[in-house]
């Protein structure tokens, strides 16, 4: 598919709203995306022309986005770009949205304290999986088929695995 992905930094401008949709949990907000330049003459950073994209979140992003983000965050958003065209009132608008695949904060300019959903917050009604099985035998681990000692060798335990 030809889609347009990309990485923006920049501020939350409005507060996430979130909805119910017999689709999915969708939220959206704007972000603001403000481009900054050295001015040589005065030896200063300046800031420049200010973009505004309106960001969507689906499914799981939109719950945790609607939990975790509020204006003025500094973010980082990857997702599709989609420019739409319309008529308002006789005049021609261009906006810029952000189908968002990805967001967390912009940790260069502060700290976050991640958490994970409890089962029940995440997927609501669905049943816990069992704990996936993680000795697989000597073999399977990549980049040792090819080299003769390594299969008795002690593997590590994965870590934050519950």
């Amino acid at each position: 598919m030809n889609e347009t992905m990309v990485c923006v930094v920049g501020n939350v401008a409005t507060q996430p709203v979130y909805r119910e949709s017999p689709t999915g949990p969708t939220a959206r907000f704007r972000l603001a995306v403000t481009a900054r330049y050295l001015d040589r003459e005065k030896n200063v950073w300046t800031d420049g022309h200010t973009n505004f994209f309106t960001v969507w979140a689906r499914r799981a992003l939109a719950t945790n986005v609607a939990a975790s983000v509020s204006v003025g965050d500094p973010l980082i958003v990857q997702g599709r770009l989609k420019v739409r065209t319309e008529q308002r009132d006789g005049q021609g608008w261009l906006s810029a949205d952000l189908d968002a695949a990805a967001i967390g904060h912009d940790l260069a300019r502060g700290t976050s304290a991640f958490r994970r959903p409890s089962r029940s917050e995440a997927q609501p009604g669905a049943s816990p999986q069992p704990e996936p099985d993680w000795e697989t035998g000597p073999t399977s681990r990549p980049g040792t088929r090819d080299r003769p000692g390594t299969e008795d060798q002690p593997r590590p335990e994965p870590v934050g695995m519950t």
